[in-house]
């Protein structure tokens, strides 16, 4: 039987067993597989038609809908590179990230390209412009960018690609830039074909199921809802959506046997109701993106039963590393699991030494699934992608050939029994009357009071503490505003004296997201500051 080690044989080994089988669904329409792979073969043979030269870059900046999931797929079948970008993003950010990769090509809608069309003259890399349907009026474009529909680049005569092996470059995947500037991080057809079958293994994926796309295709964790289920023969429901409820009709609808989602999202999906049938169908419920609230957890669990919670841990430059295995969620809860196949994961000292049980210290991940670094970025390449150091793991010394692993930046720990414990980001820690303080470690326990919708927590400068911490908080869904003084009184309850925030500030929900769904924090605390300093 054929086996994938590109990307887009995910979906041609699939067609090649079921072709009949429904491989997407979008609104009201379907797509088997194997029109689903006529489709991404036609668009390569369109991509070649234009003349692109191997690893050039292809942007697609679209919603959810079939042309956005054969583009991706298509583009690297040729040799080329796609680059997904957020429809949430302005267009200065999507001019951004066309700067920093020198996008050749552009896959976009008509409305979204006349938003576009003011930034397109500050792309000078920029060939073609494909758009999904005629535009009502020709868009002003800049010279030397020439239109076509996705009809008339579907329409090309087949040609062969750039010859493809699985070390090339299949994708560049841009961060939420919650650090800083917003980094590309490239990734091969090995790192997404290992990283669909290792987490297809665990979750147990196959033809039976259907896996709804909620998540942003641009997102690490939401592609690979692509993936996965084009490795297991299973169907994906693409889904853009504006309220949570829409989640959940979608998931009575279509029957879906497989959420994956971020703690925001499930935040709010564990405030509603949840139609029975949802649980009849739903085999399991996977939280990626951050830790989810033990509240939260156990609200889920509490309206779907029967459906397995898959608690994981992951990064974008080395896509997934851990899983918690449901059988552990009731006897370790806090625990991001351990290594997900075909991974290693490593927690190592500053000197590149193993930590000894319970000893804090950095994840780093070795294995497949490390990508291979940050696009035009060296210098941010070799912080986060570093020589493994010789008798570390599985590494024996002497080797002529260097691996490479993700530096994850990090603070976990491992118990006894290998499971490991997130601690929190060492740029988002907070020191405070000498102790370092995690933010989740303090919006844990303000979700466990049930008094907040949602928070955020971050350190700001205190004169004699080093850090104060300070709180943003919503209401709890069906109150008017926060009980502060009832709020702090149970922080003072449940928290060291260090620990406790000094102060909470109410916000109107829902709190702002990044691109990828999560609650920004860095913009909340940057907005706190501002004010201060306004008041000051």
């Amino acid at each position: 039987m054929p086996e994938s080690a590109l990307l887009h044989e995910l979906i041609t080994v699939a067609a090649s067993r079921t072709p009949d089988a429904p491989a997407l669904r979008h609104g009201a329409q379907s797509l088997h597989y194997a029109g689903l792979a006529a489709a991404v073969q036609a668009f390569a043979a369109g991509v070649v038609g234009l003349g692109l030269a191997r690893t050039e870059r292809i942007g697609i900046y679209l919603d959810k809908r079939f042309e956005t999931v054969i583009a991706s797929f298509g583009a690297p079948a040729t040799g080329a590179v796609f680059v997904p970008m957020n429809p949430l993003l302005k267009p200065e950010q999507v001019a951004f990230i066309a700067q920093d990769c020198d996008v050749r090509v552009l896959v976009t809608s008509p409305e979204r390209l006349a938003l576009l069309a003011p930034v397109l003259a500050d792309c000078p890399a920029l060939r073609q412009v494909v758009v999904t349907e005629t535009p009502a009026e020709a868009p002003a474009l800049p010279a030397g960018v020439r239109l076509l529909t996705w009809a008339e680049l579907l329409a090309a005569p087949a040609r062969a690609g750039h010859r493809v092996i699985d070390t090339d470059l299949a994708a560049i995947l841009y961060t939420s830039g919650s650090t800083g500037r917003p980094k590309g991080v490239v990734l091969s057809h090995r790192n997404m074909v290992a990283g669909a079958k290792s987490v297809a293994s665990y979750l147990d994926n196959g033809p039976q199921d259907t896996l709804l796309a909620a998540l942003p295709l641009s997102f690490d964790a939401g592609f690979s809802q692509l993936t996965t289920a084009f490795h297991a023969g299973a169907r994906v429901v693409l889904l853009n959506y504006l309220l949570p409820r829409d989640v959940l009709k979608a998931m009575e609808r279509e029957r879906v046997t497989g959420l994956t989602a971020v703690p925001p999202l499930y935040i709010q999906l564990s405030q509603l109701a949840w139609p029975a049938a949802v649980g009849e169908h739903l085999r399991y419920f996977a939280n990626t993106g951050g830790r989810m609230p033990r509240e939260t957890l156990d609200a889920l669990r509490a309206r779907v039963p029967r459906a397995k919670p898959f608690l994981m841990y992951g990064l974008t430059e080395a896509f997934r590393s851990t899983y918690l295995p449901p059988e552990e969620v009731d006897r370790r809860p806090d625990s991001i699991g351990k290594a997900i196949p075909n991974a290693e994961i490593l927690v190592l000292r500053e000197d590149g030494s193993e930590c000894a049980p319970d000893e804090p210290g950095e994840l780093v991940h070795r294995g497949a699934l490390v990508g291979q670094g940050y696009w035009n970025d060296a210098e941010k390449t070799a912080e986060r992608y570093k020589l493994l150091p010789s008798g570390i793991g599985g590494r024996a010394p002497g080797l002529q050939l260097p691996e490479y692993a993700v530096f994850s930046g990090d603070t976990v720990r491992r118990d006894a029994e290998g499971f490991l414990y997130f601690i929190g980001r060492r740029d988002e820690m907070m020191k405070t009357s000498g102790y370092r303080v995690s933010p989740t470690e303090v919006e844990e326990v303000l979700y466990a009071t049930k008094l907040v919708g949602e928070c955020v927590a971050f350190g700001v400068d205190h004169p004699t503490l080093g850090h104060a911490i300070q709180v943003i908080a919503t209401a709890p869904d069906g109150s008017a505003a926060l009980d502060l003084e009832a709020l702090l009184a149970q922080c003072r309850l449940h928290m060291p004296a260090y620990m406790v925030p000094a102060g909470v500030e109410p916000m109107a929900g829902p709190l702002p997201r990044n691109p990828n769904g999560k609650i920004d924090r860095k913009l909340l605390a940057t907005g706190w500051v501002e004010r201060r300093a306004q008041g000051a």
